[in-house]
């Protein structure tokens, strides 16, 4: 790689620049073997050397100069991170900004100005129209699992309440560490209430989809996929947060449940599909449009993002009617991780704007959460293994097909 600032700017300002860079694109959500890839392409580019380490919750990065003796510049950074969250526009803006720094046409400060005004807190207009995406998503994952209307509705309301209070918890850290327990444990709470004095649920379900955006399928599945990347530690990291998550949804469900039991609540629960298909395709179409909002997309990519979500849930769909779901889910995630590195490649812009939201209605979370569900309020392993191995047959799927995509069209950007 050729170096574009060999001596003309400041060893240290080149590694401010990388730094930053680095906190931004962990904080959008960009996976171990990814993140660790764009760096050392920028590091190259600005005349560096970088040996980075990358984990869900923090950083190391190691620099050097080559132009410099062996020894004589070497620099290491340690840098504590939250974990990041999925952030589509501010990780497009990014790769812009670097992509402009490295090609010349804007100074290492001026970048360095620009990343860190990426760091704007969101308007309200911001927040509630992600509170609004919440209770949207909610409800399109029930309309999508042809649920009454009863049901959507219920999932729909639960939903907004979730929003809210993850809206809440933002600012609050002791907060944020019970939400996703506390947002269970209030989902199932009202959908106890629904489904005892107004009609059945299907309830586990209704509560299932009304928590859906705090479910961790995609974390999971990245966790997997950057362990069989060698990825080894943030991998283990990752999914061990992910198993957290899920703990604490069950908890907080299965507190809620307890509850009613012991106040002698009994909510009416029935097994109920009757759906049309149009209310399925109309869920379809609501539901990408509140996860193009929940991905924090920029207005202009909203076709792009809902167009690989949509397509993530019609290819396995039409092609699991004829193969199997687990062929299905494979072929989608081989597909869309082939367009997205295409995308990359022709648009010059992360791939992540297809392969993000086209894999996110065949992550593996609800069905994860639904198996621990089982397993608490039967006590019985053996009631939950048939969704456990459903689990791992969707993660299987996944991983082979983001691997094999890699492999039909290898991308040459990292993001």
């Amino acid at each position: 790689m050729s170096q574009v600032f060999p001596q003309s700017i400041g060893y240290a300002a080149r590694i401010a620049f990388v730094v930053e860079l680095a906190e931004r694109l962990h904080a959008y959500g960009t996976t171990a073997q990814r993140l660790e890839g764009a760096l050392v392409s920028v590091s190259q580019k600005l005349g560096l050397e970088c040996e980075p380490m990358a984990n869900p919750t923090g950083m190391v990065l190691a620099f050097s100069d080559p132009t410099r003796p062996p020894g004589d510049s070497d620099t290491t950074r340690v840098i504590r991170v939250p974990p990041g969250d999925n952030d589509l526009a501010k990780l497009c803006e990014a790769d812009r900004i670097a992509e402009e720094v490295m090609a010349g046409h804007v100074g290492l400060a001026e970048g360095y100005a620009a990343l860190r005004a990426l760091d704007r807190p969101p308007v309200l207009r911001e927040r509630v129209l992600m509170v609004l995406a919440f209770g949207l998503a909610s409800a399109s994952v029930a309309g999508l699992l042809r649920l009454p209307w009863l049901d959507i509705g219920a999932a729909g309301l639960i939903g907004l309440l979730v929003g809210m209070v993850d809206w809440i918890s933002a600012a609050r850290p002791r907060l944020r560490e019970a939400g996703e327990a506390i947002s269970a444990m209030l989902a199932a709470t009202v959908a106890i209430i629904v489904a005892s004095f107004i009609g059945p649920l299907n309830l586990n379900t209704v509560v299932i989809a009304a928590l859906i955006v705090l479910v961790p399928g995609m974390t999971l599945t990245n966790a997997v996929n950057e362990l069989t990347s060698q990825h080894l530690m943030s991998g283990t990291a990752r999914f061990a947060g992910a198993i957290s998550t899920m703990l604490k949804l069950t908890v907080g469900t299965m507190i809620a449940l307890t509850a009613a039991q012991i106040l002698g609540v009994e909510p009416q629960v029935r097994a109920l599909r009757p759906q049309p298909d149009w209310v399925e395709w109309g869920a379809l179409f609501t539901g990408v449009l509140a996860f193009a909002v929940l991905f924090r997309a920029a207005r202009r990519d909203y076709p792009l993002v809902m167009l690989a979500a949509m397509a993530g849930y019609l290819i396995p769909r039409l092609v699991g009617d004829s193969w199997g779901s687990t062929a299905g889910i494979f072929l989608s995630a081989l597909v869309l991780t082939a367009a997205g590195n295409g995308y990359a490649r022709w648009a010059h812009r992360p791939g992540a704007l297809v392969r993000v939201p086209g894999i996110i209605l065949m992550v593996p979370g609800s069905t994860s959460v639904r198996s621990l569900l089982t397993l608490i309020q039967q006590q019985d392993f053996g009631a939950g293994q048939e969704a456990a191995m459903a689990v791992l047959n969707i993660l299987l799927a996944l991983i082979a097909g983001l691997l094999f995509g890699n492999l039909l069209l290898p991308t040459r950007r990292n993001l």
